[in-house]
């Protein structure tokens, strides 16, 4: 059976835990996908106390709807691949507690943001620092038998499985996998969906249902809220794909419906849009 989540910034955002996961099981899905992103607000939470964490962890048991991801898009705030060696050193910092924080969640993935840098220029450098910080991030992670997942992104530095794969060959661990994300891959050009698909097929962790408006000589392209439907992504191809190369592994719809007036109904109709392809594929009884 298909496992099937959706993005913490799809539901409510001024609710508690237990509201948000039993909103989720009211939707219909399995998990949800923690978003610890750049803002204060959501990187306290690596600072929980164990009393604060309890009542997630209460949460979870209470609904049955798990926490299986974070994603951890704070380093785009202090990145692995900064000159800055006090925001490197940050960076490592908010891993080890995203980490520590995922073991005690019962959390299976770390969502990394494929960036070297993100507000800073990119040079041979920002890349070296990022594969020397990553190598360290994943013996943090191994260490508590958490996976770090790279996402393909909206930045030419990760766009593409065949570059999280070169990253891959200079860190052969188990515990560093790769979550492409339908909407970025198909966006670039360049991109082969379906032999990037099968290129990663034994490092794919999960993936992300998103769609996009791909990148032109004239059009930066689009990666964020765009309706279901109105990009470019080949949903029917990709799924096709992904059942014929067996992959098993989440399914993650990722939305940006926190502060609409109704998240509900904007989530139901990504379902109504996707799950036809879904079933066609084989991931949903028909």
């Amino acid at each position: 059976m298909t496992t099937l989540g959706i993005y913490e910034k799809a539901l409510p955002k001024d609710i508690s835990w237990k509201e948000r996961l039993l909103l989720a099981k009211k939707l219909g899905f399995d998990f949800v996908e923690m978003s610890i992103d750049e803002t204060d607000e959501r990187l306290a939470r690596l600072d929980w106390t164990s009393e604060e964490q309890k009542v997630v962890i209460d949460a979870i048991h209470e609904t049955g709807i798990k926490i299986l991801s974070i994603c951890l898009s704070g380093h785009r705030r202090f990145p692995f691949g900064s000159r800055d060696n006090q925001k490197r050193e940050q960076a490592l910092t908010l891993m080890e507690k995203a980490v520590t924080l995922a073991s005690n969640l019962g959390v299976r993935t770390i969502q990394l943001a494929g960036y070297d840098v993100y507000y800073e220029e990119k040079n041979l450098a920002t890349r070296e620092y990022f594969i020397e910080n990553l190598k360290e991030a994943v013996a943090m992670a191994s260490a508590k038998e958490v996976v770090l997942s790279i996402e393909i992104m909206d930045d030419p530095f990760m766009n593409s499985i065949s570059k999280y794969l070169n990253i891959k060959e200079q860190i052969r661990s188990p515990y560093l996998q790769v979550y492409p994300d339908l909407g970025n891959l198909s966006a670039w050009p360049e991109n082969d969906v379906g032999h990037e698909l099968e290129k990663g097929i034994d490092q794919i962790s999960a993936i992300h249902l998103k769609d996009t408006l791909a990148v032109t000589d004239n059009f930066e392209g689009k990666f964020k809220e765009v309706p279901f439907g109105t990009g470019c992504v080949d949903f029917s191809g990709c799924l096709k794909t992904l059942k014929r190369l067996n992959y098993n592994g989440p399914f993650l719809i990722e939305m940006w419906s926190e502060t609409s007036d109704n998240p509900e109904k904007e989530i139901q109709q990504a379902k109504d849009f996707l799950f036809p392809y879904l079933k066609e594929a084989g991931y949903l009884e028909p």
